[in-house]
């Protein structure tokens, strides 16, 4: 026992004190936290007008489609076949390796990268996602809006996606929760987040136990404090319905 608890404290003190390799886990979070926030917004963005497109579409009265909205819902089929059909690390393989073939290995490019890459394929996720609750929404309430001289879009604005949004809160929630495990394969690419801190450390030390240990641990709490900042936003809301 006394062996091993000697082991751990030498593990801890190459891990975090030796030639200052804290860093490498400070430096990590920043990048991953950089990463996730930045793809969330994009994944947002683009997902809430793909599910627009997908569900405007749906709701078109048989004989008076949009023949426009007709080949939109359909580039946005085939985009959330491609993006839920392919892995992950694959997808963010040939954005770097391809799509920015020409792009210098820098940090700045590498962050990019992963940014467009995880923010385009949670947008397809998010995109199904919102459209689900856009669906559950009554039609009603889009008859209501556009009989009050509202346009389709300041109703689906002001009426339909609030409304939907507190619906599917806690898939998303889910959706960032993923999101933020998931940037730890950027180190594909060679972009040194808290997973590429870990392995590092651990190439420099020959210690795996500690780092990899930290990185599960800081992982652990940031997804914790992600799942109680959403848990607050959902009692907000449903308190702000009894208003």
């Amino acid at each position: 026992m006394e062996k091993w608890f000697e082991s751990l404290k030498l593990g801890f003190y190459q891990t975090f004190i030796l030639d200052n390799n804290y860093q490498y886990f400070v430096k990590g979070i920043g990048v991953t936290l950089t990463v996730t926030i930045f793809a969330l917004i994009l994944g947002v963005a683009l997902g809430v007008v793909l599910a627009i497109i997908r569900s405007a579409h749906d709701q078109q009265a048989g004989k008076h489609k949009n023949p426009v909205l007709g080949i939109l819902n359909t580039l946005a089929k085939i985009y959330l076949t491609v993006i839920r059909g392919t892995p992950m690390m694959v997808q963010l393989l040939i954005m770097w390796f391809v799509v920015w073939a020409s792009a210098r290995s820098t940090d700045s490019n590498l962050i990019k990268c992963a940014i467009l890459t995880f923010g385009l394929n949670s947008a397809a996720y998010v995109a199904e996602i919102i459209r689900s609750g856009i669906m559950s929404i009554d039609a009603g309430q889009m008859e209501a809006g556009r009989s009050l001289g509202l346009s389709y879009y300041a109703t689906m604005k002001c009426i339909i996606i609030p409304q939907a949004f507190k619906n599917v809160l806690p898939a998303l929630g889910n959706e960032m929760i993923a999101l933020i495990k998931e940037t730890s394969i950027v180190t594909v690419i060679g972009l040194k987040d808290l997973t590429k801190g870990a392995m590092i450390i651990q190439g420099k030390t020959f210690q795996a136990f500690v780092p990899f240990i930290a990185i599960a641990a800081i992982y652990l709490f940031m997804v914790m404090m992600l799942t109680w900042m959403m848990g607050k936003l959902e009692r907000r809301m449903r308190a702000s319905d009894h208003r």
